[in-house]
């Protein structure tokens, strides 16, 4: 996709990550960053260095777009990579697969990694660690094929950290 490959440049030459690129109505192109160092929270004076790169880059481009929006991918940050499916391991995730299994579609629990094949492999295995109807503790085994979206579940501390 010549799109997604000319932002990502973009983006990595600022040293940013594109986490996701996503078209809305009336013409708005909403792209997502985070910073090469994960640990560090993207501010606004990041989109805006991204957002001004961009405005000048796409017309270039010939890529269209009516409204160009950039921002972080917030607490309830999109999965979308086997490299995110890993790096996010141990994490409680909301996954929704695009077809049933066992008459199930939504899926909260918490990723178990790369369980087996390449990660780069269409055949690569992933896994959810989840509750089930009857309370026991199950395994699903998925690939990115089967998989609709996956968002990290918000964890949020009001309280602030302990020293």
């Amino acid at each position: 996709m010549k799109e997604q490959q000319i932002i990502s440049a973009e983006v990595e030459n600022l040293g940013y990550t594109l986490v996701d690129i996503e078209r809305e109505g009336r013409g708005l192109l909403r792209v997502t960053i985070e910073n090469a160092d994960y640990e560090q929270l993207i501010t606004v004076e990041d989109c805006e260095k991204v957002s001004h790169q961009l405005s000048y880059t796409l017309p270039v481009e010939n890529i269209p777009y009516e409204r160009l929006e950039v921002s972080s991918p917030g607490l309830d940050r999109p999965i979308k990579s086997a490299t995110d499916y890993v790096r996010f391991a141990g994490l409680e995730v909301d996954l929704k697969l695009s077809v049933a299994v066992s008459g199930r579609k939504n899926f909260r629990g918490v990723l178990q990694g790369l369980l087996s094949g390449a990660m780069d492999s269409p055949d690569a295995k992933f896994g959810l660690l989840f509750e089930a109807s009857d309370g026991a503790k199950s395994q699903l085994e998925f690939s990115l094929a089967e998989v609709d979206k996956t968002r990290l579940v918000p964890v949020i501390d009001f309280k602030g950290r302990k020293s």
